[in-house]
């Protein structure tokens, strides 16, 4: 019975330092937005590669994490559900990584009157991933506090889809920017 209680302990841990990771990588997604937008080149690339790495280990807990849940039929009632949320989690810390190489690759232009909208999108969207790890520590903590965080996941969620459509909408009608 001891074994089996460290055991979950241990992976309650790991849960806890991959979501902290996962957090943290949408704290640095946004600085380096920040940096990009200001055009501060060195810390721009700093940040590029913490999400890379933040990325890569928190891709290497989520293995480890599902490779405990099976080699000690840990949970098996609810092993499903707990992949499920692992992997949604991994996409969060993805698409911010993902979106950080986008901007070093493409070097895209962004006019001046853009640029803190842009940041505020950021802003926005790592709102709604925090608002996902606080609902996915509920999860494996207090279930019944999920809901009080996905209320505000959905309302952050439907501000950035707004922020981006705005952003698209007044892009598209300037007249001296050249879109391809």
């Amino acid at each position: 019975m001891a074994i089996m209680f460290r055991t979950t302990k241990a992976l309650e841990s790991e849960i806890d330092e991959y979501l902290d990771d996962v957090s943290q990588g949408a704290l640095v997604f946004v600085q380096g937005v920040k940096n990009y937008m200001n055009e501060n080149k060195s810390s721009f690339e700093t940040h590029l590669k913490t999400i890379d790495k933040l990325e890569g280990k928190a891709d290497a807990l989520r293995r480890k994490i599902e490779n405990d849940l099976y080699l000690h039929s840990l949970i098996p009632e609810h092993r499903g559900d707990v992949l499920g949320l692992l992997e949604s989690m991994d996409d969060v810390i993805d698409t911010a990584k993902v979106t950080l190489n986008q901007f070093d690759v493409e070097h895209p232009y962004i006019p001046e009157q853009f640029k803190p909208r842009y940041i505020e999108l950021a802003e926005t969207t790592s709102k709604a991933a925090e608002a996902v790890v606080l609902a996915t520590r509920a999860f494996f903590k207090e279930v019944k506090l999920v809901k009080d965080h996905l209320h505000k996941v959905y309302f952050y969620e439907q501000e950035a889809d707004k922020q981006s459509d705005q952003i698209k909408r007044d892009a598209f009608a300037l007249d001296d920017l050249e879109l391809c």
